[in-house]
């Protein structure tokens, strides 16, 4: 490790070369050791990573934090130990296509304060699977246990011969050291999981970047849904670790006429409602108005915090602040992605103004990101997905469990969602090993007969269309 005083950008990045070189020698069944034996590391100090993450950064909850080690440890490693890395990866005798799996190289890897031990473990685990060297910069308010995490993970991975420096972690960076390091001509990527100017800055870097966008998740309740269920769901996952994950519902859309029932459920599980005059109290403290963003200092408080800090008096069983709200936009701050247990609340008249809702509250400040939807009319989900520009659309699921994948479905589990072109990311999938891989092919030569056959003196006769040269080529079958 590299204290803050000690950082040399060139190196960190002269050791992950090295490392790199190194590890692109190494074959499948050597690689997989390593990953298993990083695992059981990472798996073991589950419970201890996630008390300091919770002690040194003072968010959410040390036992959910324990949950998303594991999701990060055993629920990625289960998913990806299986997958080919090394060497041929896919053959295709056919096509004559054969596909061989390459490294990238050194990656740096951002890293949340609001996932500082389960990010580092999960970014560790499909780096080291692809035999990608990583370099790892904490957040500054959780560096502590950001930096014991890739420790562990280190120790474990030389004790199966991994390469020395194939991990490394900074210290505090200046804003300089961190764009220089992005911008290193020996960077292959950078793994960037963080706030939005970390996020522009690695992809203005000249490096190729994999990042991620905010989300501001609407969840919408239609009328076939089991509306119990729906409302426990939905505290499942909105106050899982204080409500931390990017992933989780933001605000609730329902249809007037289910409208009472809802409120009455989510009362019944400890939801408190806002009056008008409360809300507004809640606004400064949970919203940044000048910055046009979350207020840090509420980021993973419990609902009963919060509202003490806004001179709310909530029964101390409190599990959620609800807000009803009439707008969307910078003038109605509660409709803004707040990564806490706060949730606006929306009433609409019938189900094309319900969709209106969730698009514009996915627009504002959440594209690409996820959408949910509690309903059991397969029509309605299908037509709520298709107009919701979202890389993950979750059904009858908790949002936070159900975007990062693994548990409560089948996408693959990741603490790195891609949001796709409308959160200015080039993918919308789970970020996983296929992710983290150079592909090469080898294409033997296969003739296609039919345009041997064809006669190509066609093409200079410009008085033929495209439909008569294809009805002339499909002859030649």
């Amino acid at each position: 490790m590299h204290s803050s005083d000690e950082i040399n950008v060139e190196k960190t990045m002269s050791l992950a070369a090295r490392a790199a070189a190194i590890f692109s020698q190494l074959d499948q069944e050597h690689t997989d050791r390593i990953v298993r034996a990083v695992y059981e590391a990472g798996f073991k100090n589950r419970v201890r990573l996630a008390k300091m993450a919770h002690e040194e950064t003072g968010i959410g909850k040390w036992q959910d934090k324990v949950l998303k080690n594991v999701i990060a440890t055993q629920l990625v490693y289960e998913d990806i130990k299986n997958d080919k890395t090394v060497g041929v990866v896919s053959e295709d005798r056919d096509r004559g296509i054969v596909e061989i799996a390459q490294p990238l190289g050194p990656i740096f890897a951002i890293i949340p304060v609001t996932n500082p031990t389960s990010t580092v473990l999960f970014k560790i685990l499909i780096a080291l699977k692809t035999r990608n060297p990583l370099i790892i910069r904490p957040h500054r308010n959780a560096a502590a246990c950001s930096s014991e995490a890739a420790r562990i993970c280190y120790e474990a991975a030389l004790s199966e011969d991994a390469p020395e420096d194939c991990i490394q972690w900074v210290g505090e960076m200046s804003r300089e050291q961190t764009k220089t390091m992005m911008g290193h001509k020996d960077l292959a990527l950078v793994l960037a999981t963080g706030g939005p100017g970390l996020v522009r800055a690695a992809y203005s870097s000249g490096t190729p970047a994999i990042g991620v966008g905010a989300g501001n998740v609407p969840v919408f309740i239609d009328r076939s849904a089991d509306i119990p269920f729906a409302v426990e769901q939905i505290l499942i996952s909105k106050t899982f670790d204080n409500g931390t994950v990017c992933a989780s519902e933001q605000a609730i859309v329902v249809e007037k006429a289910i409208e009472a029932d809802v409120v009455a459920a989510m009362q019944a599980r400890h939801g408190y409602f806002l009056s008008e005059d409360e809300s507004k109290r809640l606004e400064p403290v949970v919203f940044d108005r000048e910055k046009k963003n979350m207020a840090a200092a509420i980021v993973g408080k419990s609902a009963v915090e919060i509202a003490r800090r806004a001179d709310i008096t909530v029964p101390e069983d409190t599990q959620l602040l609800v807000a009803p709200q009439t707008g969307i936009g910078d003038e109605y701050p509660l409709s803004c992605e707040i990564l806490a247990p706060v949730l606006a609340f929306y009433s609409a008249q019938d189900f094309e103004q319900a969709v209106n809702l969730c698009i514009d509250l996915n627009f504002h400040g959440g594209i690409g990101h996820t959408a949910s939807i509690f309903a059991n009319d397969e029509d309605v989900v299908r037509q709520f997905a298709t107009l919701m520009n979202a890389g993950r659309v979750v059904v009858n699921t908790p949002s936070s469990q159900g975007g990062v994948g693994g548990v409560f479905n089948t996408l693959r589990p990741s603490f790195t969602l891609g949001c796709g072109t409308g959160g200015k990311n080039i993918t919308t999938d789970n970020i996983t090993v296929k992710h983290l891989l150079n592909i090469q092919r080898i294409a033997r030569r296969r003739v296609n007969e039919r345009f041997a056959r064809f006669d190509t003196n066609l093409y200079f006769d410009e008085r033929l269309d495209a439909a008569a040269v294809e009805s002339l080529f499909n002859r030649n079958r």
